[in-house]
């Protein structure tokens, strides 16, 4: 298996067969433009509280700056596309929008099983060395799958495929051998402002995103009590939001997901508000098992479910938050009390 060619055949055969949907090939150095953009990016505040996105920002600029051996890196897609609209249950006042990506199986555990899969049979087929990579490592994967051909970059900045739409996890095999780069995919978003109009807070403007603004950074990255403007226009979510995936165009050319792992469990497809409010620690890592939803952990959560609740103009959910404006942790306190001030309007 000398010829490169049949390299990538080979490597992209067995990645296919490992449970992969979209496999492609990039080089493993990015343009000095996407290190430029990082750090304005940083400078700007842009990234919130995210202080692991500044401590790796050198080793983030470009793939060989993580690891300089590195020649190529094989960008791999999993399609976890979805079978219901994720926008429905913004319908359901009373109960809790989980982003699709979390109603199942903790995708990074999956994901990285099926690399360290193939960077085994690459290491003894091919005689190379390979580091495995999910989104917990700094790398600027959405300029990498780009590249590999695997999407584009869209404006909402997360990768649309023409195949798969917005519904790819990715991961990454960096590797020494030197392989033949696929052709980049060009940008189709054209004049389309879908993604940015959707966006319930205004965190998006073409091609950047602000996280301070953004319902899954705040949901999930932000800890502490929240500005009650974006509060108000959170919906009811309460961990991520798909608003602006959903609303590309390109969804309708989604492949729904055939993997057992990615299918949603019954319980987070639409959970009631004041269930999930109720879970105290032990029952929160209970429930969220297995899902990427425990890294939250309750505290937080709770305060998510709280926003809802005050947002759901439900006032039977006053009880609740009347049980958690004494709770021990104080941006829970703090929001639930907020939530009861919504809850009390007319």
């Amino acid at each position: 298996m000398t010829s490169p060619a049949l390299t990538k055949d080979a490597i992209r055969a067995k990645a296919l067969e490992l449970g992969f949907d979209a496999v492609g090939f990039a080089p493993a150095t990015l343009d000095p433009k996407h290190g430029e953009r990082l750090h304005a990016y940083l400078d700007d505040g842009r990234h919130g509280t995210m202080a692991w996105m500044e401590s790796r920002a050198e080793q983030r600029i470009s793939p060989d700056a993580l690891w300089p051996d590195a020649r190529t890196v094989i960008v791999l897609g999993t399609n976890y596309g979805p079978r219901t609209d994720p926008t429905a249950i913004h319908a359901l006042k009373d109960r809790a929008a989980i982003s699709v990506y979390a109603q199942g199986k903790d995708y990074h555990d999956v994901v990285k099983k099926r690399l360290k899969a193939l960077g085994r049979w690459m290491v003894e087929e091919l005689a190379c060395q390979i580091k495995v990579f999910v989104d917990t490592a700094p790398v600027m994967e959405k300029p990498l799958a780009q590249m590999a051909g695997i999407g584009w970059q869209g404006k909402h900045t997360n990768v649309v495929s023409r195949e798969f739409g917005s519904w790819l996890f990715l991961g990454e095999v960096f590797t020494t051998l030197d392989l033949e780069p696929d052709r980049a995919e060009v940008d189709h978003c054209g004049t389309c402002t879908a993604c940015l109009d959707a966006c319930p807070t205004g965190a998006i403007t073409p091609y950047q995103m602000d996280a301070r603004k953004c319902i899954s950074y705040l949901t999930i990255e932000h800890k502490g009590t929240l500005d009650p403007d974006l509060m108000a226009a959170m919906g009811n979510h309460v961990y991520g939001c798909d608003d602006c995936l959903a609303a590309c165009p390109w969804t309708k050319f989604t492949k729904l997901h055939t993997e057992p792992n990615f299918l949603p469990r019954v319980e987070l497809t639409a959970p009631r508000l004041a269930d999930l409010a109720a879970l105290d620690d032990t029952e929160f890592r209970q429930v969220f098992a297995g899902s990427p939803i425990k890294r939250t952990r309750r505290n937080p959560m709770v305060r998510n479910v709280l926003i809802a609740i005050g947002n759901s103009k439900a006032r039977r959910l006053k009880e609740v938050a009347e049980a958690l404006s004494e709770d021990l942790n104080e941006s829970v306190r703090e929001t639930a009390r907020w939530a009861l001030q919504r809850l009390e309007k007319p």
